[in-house]
């Protein structure tokens, strides 16, 4: 064939005259061509079915198999293709059936540059995919684009590790102290349940220890090293429940975050779950909460995809569960599926033979935090505490000894030092609280459960009492306003019969500040 003139190629009645008028022709030229430019500059093609199986490779491909750990062509076709090509994305093209035109794809054989294009039936079903490797070792002429890959690469990777370090169990059973027999019955049962995956429904008053035990039994189990994810559902909305549980959809409501958002399941998959305060779900909720327990599967908010998740469940609650069931307020069905291991941890009060060695962890860590020195407790002191009722428990403990350590430099510490601090918490459970203003006669505790005794008054030298009250019966005015504060909340729980919500509403704050509010006062509530 003679060579064209300069003329004729250029002429634009020649041109039209030989391209297609009509969209489909266009676009099957259009088709042949791209694939006809594949074939000659792709450094390897693969095709893969419908099933993600490898069925053909290209003679260009077969470099790369050595590498992959590969001798043999017959070893590669007709494998998965993500078993035999590590972080390939062809699956999710076979899924979503939308192109991947530009990647970088790193495995053991190296860096390459590569195209994804799924392939359609005259129907428009996906039947398969064509991979292609655009360039092999880009890092040689693409060296602007590969520094700023490596560079995202490695923030990736930082990023992964302190989340993965944020969200690893914060104790051990070595964290949960105590040697009484109730502690170690607590222990056993916790190591027990630890090397399963049955859901744990933890029960005990507030300040037991039950978030430090979700934690050492996640730490103990197969699944220690994936996230533990936790959330306090008291602390949380009742319209922001299903999405902290469930995740968010695009786009799923107006303000969504277009990329959507994983709820606390999707975070937590393959790892563990911990509900704390559980009796505070709200009853639409509990439905979808026992599907994702009973299933293992998620729908986003404002999604039609269910998502499989595997989550071990721990759940906690200070309410008696048994007694909401029959008053309506808790699911039956939800609480035998949370009830499968129970294990309920012991106030202080009912095991006091303890009550040294917390004392002497918590000192230690008040200690390190403060960079307080280490005080002596005379048996004395220890006498009075063994005498509290403890309703706060183990977090009431802690903030008495902190408040005691940080009102006093003495290195001893005695008696006289914590009889202030916990008069806040002497309030007999069921007496009537007297009205902001009243003053009452101090009262200290004695007995292992509490019997209110008349304190001994410190009155100094040359003061009356008549004439007002004595410099050691003065509050600091932080402390005289906590217990205002503390008798304000007993009070309207007990008018509205232990209502939270109610008890809230009256005393014009939020549900989730009056769940803080009584952690901070050792309340039960």
């Amino acid at each position: 064939m003679s060579r064209m003139s300069a003329t004729s190629v250029f002429d634009p009645e020649a041109v039209s005259s030989e391209l297609p008028r009509d969209a489909r022709s266009v676009f099957e030229l259009a088709a042949r061509s791209m694939f006809q430019l594949f074939a000659e500059t792709a450094e390897g093609m693969m095709l893969v079915d419908r099933y993600g199986r490898v069925v053909w490779i290209s003679e260009g491909y077969k470099q790369f198999l050595p590498a992959l750990g590969f001798q043999h062509e017959s070893d590669f076709v007709g494998h998965a293709v993500d078993e035999v090509v590590p972080n390939t994305l062809m699956r999710e093209v076979l899924r979503t059936g939308r192109p991947i035109l530009v990647d970088l794809l790193t495995n053991k054989a190296g860096t390459f540059l590569v195209s994804r294009i799924p392939l359609r039936d005259e129907a428009g079903v996906v039947i398969g995919a064509l991979g292609l490797v655009l360039m092999a070792h880009p890092e040689s002429t693409m060296q602007p684009l590969m520094k700023k890959f490596s560079r995202l690469q490695q923030e990736l990777d930082d990023a992964r590790k302190q989340l993965a370090e944020h969200r690893r169990p914060k104790y051990t059973f070595a964290s949960y102290i105590g040697s009484s027999p109730q502690a170690l019955e607590v222990k056993r049962q916790a190591r027990r349940v630890a090397q399963t995956d049955s859901t744990v429904l933890l029960l005990g008053e507030t300040g037991t220890g039950k978030e430090l035990l979700a934690h050492a039994i996640h730490a103990a189990s197969s699944r220690a090293g994936r996230p533990f994810i936790g959330v306090n559902i008291a602390a949380v909305p009742d319209t922001l429940l299903e999405a902290e549980f469930f995740g968010v959809a695009p786009g799923a409501y107006t303000g969504a975050d277009r990329k959507g958002r994983d709820g606390k399941f999707k975070l937590a998959d393959g790892g563990t779950l911990f509900l704390d305060e559980i009796g505070d779900m709200p009853l639409p909720l509990q439905a979808k909460l026992l599907r994702a327990l009973q299933e293992q599967e998620i729908e986003p908010l404002g999604s039609n995809h269910v998502i499989r998740v595997d989550v071990r469940v721990i759940a906690a609650t200070s309410r008696d569960l048994p007694r909401l069931v029959a008053e309506g307020k808790f699911r039956e069905d939800l609480y035998y599926r949370l009830n499968v291991v129970p294990i309920r941890l012991p106030a202080l009060r009912d095991r006091l033979a303890d009550l040294e060695a917390l004392v002497e962890a918590l000192e230690d860590d008040i200690a390190r935090r403060t960079g307080m020195p280490h005080r002596e407790i005379t048996a004395e002191a220890y006498a009075l505490l063994r005498a509290h009722p403890w309703r706060g428990n183990i977090r009431e403990l802690r903030n008495v000894l902190e408040q005691v350590i940080m009102m006093t430099d003495d290195l001893r510490l005695e008696a006289r030092h914590f009889r202030r601090a916990l008069r806040p918490g002497g309030v007999q459970a069921g007496a009537p609280i007297e009205a902001p203003g009243t003053v009452q006669p101090d009262l200290h505790w004695s007995g292992a459960r509490g019997t209110p005794q008349p304190e001994d008054r410190e009155i100094e030298p040359g003061v009356s009492t008549a004439e007002g009250p004595a410099a050691s019966e003065l509050q600091p005015l932080p402390q005289a306003i906590a217990e205002l504060e503390r008798r304000s909340i007993m009070a309207a729980l007990r008018k509205t019969g232990g209502h939270k919500l109610a008890a809230a509403r009256l005393l014009g704050i939020s549900r989730a500040t009056l769940y803080e509010k009584l952690a901070a006062h050792g309340l039960r509530g």
